[in-house]
């Protein structure tokens, strides 16, 4: 797998997570999660990659609007939700191969280089 940015254009934190990127001449493959939204299995990859949980990469506040409680709901139940309501998804996330990172802060991306 390429490196792979799930990215919102909009928000602050991904883009100078791409910029980071971008500064260390590395061209990711870069996914608009908004526009192309990822299927249940991917975000399955990513949380594994991750090493978190789905509960742990929700935005509270968009989940909210959407009226999904992340903590009352088991986890393939929490993906379904992602997968359909991809603007609860915290962003930005890196993945490299088997690892992925969280790109809060930016820099920690640094370490699945």
């Amino acid at each position: 797998m390429a490196l792979t940015i799930y990215h919102n254009p909009r928000c602050s934190k991904s883009r100078e997570t791409l910029a980071l990127l971008e500064g260390k001449g590395l061209s990711p493959h870069v996914v608009e999660y908004l526009k192309t939204p990822p299927s249940q299995a991917e975000l399955k990859r990513i949380l594994k990659a991750l090493g978190m949980p789905a509960k742990d990469i929700v935005r509270k506040k968009e989940a909210a609007e959407a009226k999904i409680d992340a903590e009352a709901m088991k986890e393939a139940d929490l993906v379904a939700a992602m997968a359909a309501h991809p603007e609860i998804l915290e962003r930005p996330i890196v993945v490299n191969g088997e690892k992925a990172a969280l790109g809060r802060p930016p820099e920690r991306v640094l370490g699945i280089l």
